[in-house]
């Protein structure tokens, strides 16, 4: 089988042997003259953190040269193509001299050139995240196609750095039990349906109150990724600001009004601490900025079945009625408008039921109940 000359991210020898399979590769190092690997760009402009590798008279691009068995080979070809790479033939300088190898090539007009990208750099700000996220991509390239999988990358991308943050908890545990190894043992485990959202199923026996485990039984999750939510708060001016918005859970469950009143929200990307999520969401969907951040919770709003955990704040602002309008990303089709109203006026909409959102009451009687205190300071 023709070798494989690799330039990018799978340089990573833990990522190597993740999507190959295979830890005892061997790869040799190897050179692309008149190439140089560059950030990839989307058509848009948006800088890529994997790279491409493009025609530059003059430069050189340093690489591993690689000799798969047909199983590795097939499973690094799967997930290349779930990036839109297809392999191409090129001659390479390996130490044995010049070699036809195979390389890793996107798609005619799929990716732009950027500026040079570095393994090292890479390794440093992503290798960790991408490692993990390569064993999910790899876990449902065999029952999945490869434009799912792409179409899923970022959500998976979320999971992981949510699952990093979750291993991260201290996890207090003063009142309920304190889990131990073997509490839980899942003995099998799907993803019937993986698109930006996910489900997972699981056959699974955990540990009963009185000590015995459980008979096997079955389990499923809406997996999805952490969220935050704020609400931003005038304490000189005693108001704040809600969004509204329209959604498609009320309207699926036959809701009359699927407009909701909300407090700021979105999901937090994987580069991201939960306060700049936030504060990048209060941005895009109200053009404020935000200062003092108080954080109401962090919470998981329906634990029986749905992965989503909350970060919840309320944050201090200079609200007027300058801050109303309307907002949101065209890219994302959100259309947002912002109210701006007395925090009193707040709680007679908490009260009528007009506000029916988890985080918007949380928050609201979060606010009540330190109202006075942000107030006086």
């Amino acid at each position: 089988m023709k070798p494989l000359f690799l330039y990018g991210t799978l340089r990573h020898a833990p990522l190597l042997a993740c999507v190959s399979g295979d830890a005892a590769l061997s790869p040799a190092a190897a050179t692309l003259d008149g190439h140089a690997i560059v950030h990839a760009l989307s058509p848009d402009g948006t800088v890529q953190t994997f790279p491409l590798i493009t025609p530059c008279p003059g430069a050189r691009a340093d690489g591993l040269l690689i000799r798969p068995d047909a199983a590795a080979r097939a499973r690094l070809d799967s997930y290349e193509r779930a990036f839109g790479y297809a392999p191409e033939t090129r001659t390479v300088q390996s130490v044995d001299g010049l070699v036809e190898a195979a390389v890793y090539l996107p798609q005619p007009a799929l990716w732009q050139g950027g500026q040079p990208w570095s393994l090292g750099g890479w390794v440093a700000a992503h290798g960790a995240l991408t490692l993990e996220t390569a064993a999910e991509v790899m876990a449902l390239l065999p029952h999945t196609p490869p434009e799912a999988v792409m179409a899923r990358y970022r959500m998976l991308e979320m999971r992981v750095a949510s699952r990093t943050r979750a291993r991260s908890d201290t996890a207090p545990a003063s009142l309920r039990r304190r889990a131990q190894p073997g509490d839980v043992v899942i003995d099998q485990s799907a993803a019937p349906y993986a698109r930006y959202f996910g489900v997972e199923e699981a056959d699974l026996r955990f540990r009963r109150f009185n000590g015995a485990m459980s008979a096997q039984v079955k389990r499923a999750a809406f997996v999805m990724a952490d969220a935050v939510t704020v609400l931003p708060y005038d304490p000189v001016r005693d108001c704040v600001m809600v969004v509204e918005q329209f959604r498609f859970g009320p309207l699926a469950r036959g809701d009359l009004n699927p407009w909701s009143l909300e407090p700021i929200a979105g999901r937090i990307d994987p580069d991201e601490t939960p306060e700049q999520a936030l504060r990048r969401e209060t941005r895009e969907e109200a053009g404020l900025e935000l200062g003092e951040l108080l954080p109401v919770g962090g919470y998981y709003p329906s634990p029986g079945a749905v992965t989503e955990y909350l970060y919840s704040y309320v944050g201090l602002a200079r609200l007027t009625a300058d801050e109303e309008g309307i907002g949101g990303l065209e890219s994302e089709a959100e259309d947002i408008r912002a109210h701006v109203i007395p925090f009193e006026r707040l709680m007679a909409l908490v009260d009528s039921g007009e506000v029916q959102n988890g985080p918007m009451l949380l928050s609201a009687h979060w606010l009540a109940r330190h109202r006075d205190r942000l107030r006086k300071a």
